[in-house]
């Protein structure tokens, strides 16, 4: 960065704004009292709360927009009163409350949402389903699953089935096998409904691979789909209700497929490719050879691989030297790590496969050092994303999906935007593979100061991915940042479908209003400016 943004070592001694003023302004609540009087009584006084303080925890996300409008002292789009509601039965009642009485309705799971997910743009109430609904529905070992409530936390979950032994009277320890970067604040519910992906999807699976059923309450009434593992009944339920991102109703338990938990036999790799071309073809091979998936499989271009050299302990080593004398250049090299797991003899087998074509195709193996420094980082290199923002310089991300055959156009598009602004980084990765494509993920870090110049950058690479042809997200979901470019994505025939689904569930529009999945938009989201006016 020193070279890249001109900066100097000083440079980074007093920062700009630490931002750890407290949270003195008050806004007022804007719910009416006997409404207000209603939710005390159906969930107690201690599980409703008007304080300003957790009014804008439960709307801001973990966006970068919602980080610069924190730092700035914009508070805007709260909703009136936070709910914990205690059960089920309590979330039926407020429904169908809040329908009668035309209230809206967002949802708060762990509060990691990258895409204004939550944000209660027209007020109203949100519900906390991480205080009390995190708990376990159902434990079944014969069929391999359990059902928990859609407030628990990843770390919670995790907790409970590696300790199955001890904690469910399980005869083995088990995994959910999702990890999504956010996983330390990310909620069970948050995954579904966003669709999301753990960093160990290429084996394990993306979160619409792992559950079973879902139940939901919605304005409608309870639905409920069934906990089979397959079922030839008419349409899929559970693919049509997940990513619904609040939009159709509360989901309120989920049942998951479980894995076994194995982790002495994880088998670590890593290589380096000499260019981009060859590592990527390397990488769509393994998926399309047959040999089985590895896990964590992440695989960095040129530019990331540079700043990798740096966070792997990798530069001025020997492994360094020998890197440069069998050709490697800078700028140029791209970095393959990852590792197999499940049964031992299946992932020594899957390590063996990807060392023998990543060798034939002229990479320089690292051995297990690189992946070891990965897994020490990977749920901390994001509070990087706060501390440079101390010092004038931002970091976000966008991701998108595409196919092996417009792997190059999508990447090279993307890059062409970020860098069309002088002295900017874009690093790109692969990290979730199929055999017929993957995704790829775009990091992009600048000295910037304007809410408008980054919104501007933010919407020109998520014009670049749709013209491109690539899908405008792969995990992260569409909320209400990429929801202005949703019907062209998906067409409007699938619009339909997705405003048919919108007006059955939820005919008055109270859950989640404000142009979550590209549903009544405002103006400015229509032509792609929201919150263009915060410029301060």
């Amino acid at each position: 960065m020193l070279d890249t943004f001109g900066m100097q070592s000083q440079d980074f001694v007093l920062p700009e704004d630490l931002a750890l003023d407290k949270v003195v302004q008050e806004v007022p609540s804007g719910i009416e009292p006997e409404h207000l009087s209603f939710l005390v009584s159906m969930c107690g006084q201690e599980n409703v709360s008007t304080d300003t303080y957790a009014r804008i925890d439960r709307s801001y996300g973990c966006g970068m927009i919602d980080s610069i409008r924190l730092r700035r002292h914009i508070i805007e789009n709260l909703p009136d009163v936070v709910v914990a509601p205690r059960s089920q039965a309590e979330i039926e009642q407020i429904i169908g409350y809040c329908n009668e009485h035309r209230l809206p309705v967002y949802i708060f799971g762990g509060g990691s949402s990258v895409i204004r997910g939550f944000e209660a743009v027209k007020s109203g109430i949100s519900l906390d389903m991480s205080k009390h609904m995190n708990r376990v529905v159902a434990f079944n070992e014969l069929n391999q699953t359990i059902t928990v409530e859609a407030g628990m936390s990843g770390p919670q979950l995790e907790d409970l089935l590696n300790h199955a032994p001890e904690k469910l009277g399980a005869k083995r320890r088990y995994t959910c096998g999702h990890f999504p970067q956010s996983f330390e604040y990310s909620s069970v519910g948050g995954w579904v409904v966003t669709r999301g992906a753990g960093q160990n999807s290429t084996y394990f699976g993306k979160i619409e691979d792992i559950v079973m059923s879902q139940e939901y309450v919605t304005p409608k009434g309870v639905f409920k789909t069934q906990d089979q593992p397959r079922a030839a009944t008419g349409p899929d339920f559970d693919q049509l209700m997940m990513g619904s991102e609040g939009c159709f109703g509360v989901l309120t338990n989920i049942t998951l497929k479980l894995f076994r938990f194995q982790l002495q036999n994880k088998q670590r790799f890593c290589f380096m490719f000499k260019n981009w071309d060859d590592a990527w073809n390397a990488y769509r091979e393994i998926m399309q050879s047959e040999f089985g998936y590895p896990s964590v499989f992440r695989l960095s271009d040129p530019e990331e691989t540079e700043v990798a050299m740096h966070q792997y302990a990798l530069a001025g080593t020997p492994a360094d030297t020998a890197l440069k004398l069998a050709g490697h250049k800078p700028m140029q090299k791209c970095l393959l790590l990852g590792y197999s797991e499940g049964e031992c003899g299946f992932a020594r087998h899957i390590k063996g496969k990807i060392r023998s074509l990543c060798l034939r195709r002229g990479a320089f193996n690292l051995g297990p050092m690189p992946v070891r420094m990965w897994e020490k980082g990977r749920y901390k290199d994001p509070y990087m994303r706060e501390d440079l923002q101390d010092f004038g310089v931002m970091i976000d991300t966008l991701e998108c999906a595409v196919t092996w055959s417009n792997m190059e156009k999508v990447h090279q598009a993307v890059r062409e935007v970020v860098h069309s602004r002088p002295k900017t980084i874009c690093m790109t990765h692969i990290s979730h593979a199929y055999p017929q494509g993957s995704n790829l993920y775009f990091i992009f870090i600048a000295r910037m100061n304007s809410i408008k110049e980054y919104l501007e950058m933010q919407y020109a690479i998520l014009d670049a991915i749709q013209k491109s042809g690539a899908a405008m997200s792969h995990h992260h979901g569409i909320g209400k940042q990429t929801a202005p470019w949703l019907e062209e994505q998906i067409g409007t025939p699938a619009m339909d479908v997705v405003r048919a689904l919108k007006l059955h569930f939820d005919p008055f529009n109270i859950m989640n209003p404000g142009g979550t999945l590209g549903l009544d938009l405002s103006e400015e989201q229509k032509i792609k400016s929201w919150s263009m006016n915060l410029e301060d």
